[in-house]
């Protein structure tokens, strides 16, 4: 993570923010919902996809826990795009993108099932959220990213949840470039 602290303020744009919905917390889950959020030119994007079970995957992992949060049952799987589509849109969505995400070792095992589905051995690797934020942002404009991401409920949906983080990365962002703009420093 070293080269981090060598980031520039503009290179914001090089991240995109993963977050899973997942059957469950155990060591055996698999991902039901992934989304990612990237800002470009001033605007947050997002991309998200419920995801069909791949018949490799324990069905019995299911947790009634896990749904009461998400909000998502079993039978909304039926008839969304099954894991191998989903890898294929993913890997086309995020591109370079360098991933991030505020749950890295969750978002690592269920991007990793993921992307075992299509024959994939390699994950990449995915930087932490805070540490990305502290290596960009400085002062009141990390203040403003806190406060946009604390005031914002996470709503346990992968492409919402991925959207909040990126709009707290965005008002940081324009505070900064408010600040360049009239010579100022944070």
């Amino acid at each position: 993570m070293g080269y981090l602290f060598r980031m520039t303020k503009a290179s914001i744009e090089n991240f995109a923010i993963l977050d899973f919905e997942a059957s469950s917390l155990s060591q055996e889950s698999w991902p039901i919902e992934v989304g990612v959020s990237w800002i470009t030119n001033g605007h947050v994007q997002t991309w998200s996809s419920l995801i069909r079970p791949d018949p490799a995957w324990d069905l019995g992992d299911w947790s009634p826990q896990s749904a009461e949060v998400h909000g998502i049952s079993l039978s909304d799987l039926d008839d969304v795009p099954t894991a191998v589509e989903v890898v294929e849109s993913f890997l086309d969505v995020v591109g370079r993108h360098t991933l991030v995400s505020d749950a890295t070792e969750f978002e690592a095992r269920w991007l990793s099932r993921l992307l075992r589905t299509t024959g994939r051995m390699k994950t990449p690797s995915i930087e932490d959220f805070d540490a990305v934020s502290f290596a960009v942002f400085s002062g009141y404009a990390l203040d403003m990213l806190y406060e946009t991401v604390e005031r914002r409920p996470a709503p346990h949906r992968a492409g919402p949840d991925t959207a909040r983080l990126a709009r707290g990365w965005l008002r940081a962002a324009k505070h900064e470039a408010y600040l360049q703009e009239d010579g100022k420093t944070t």
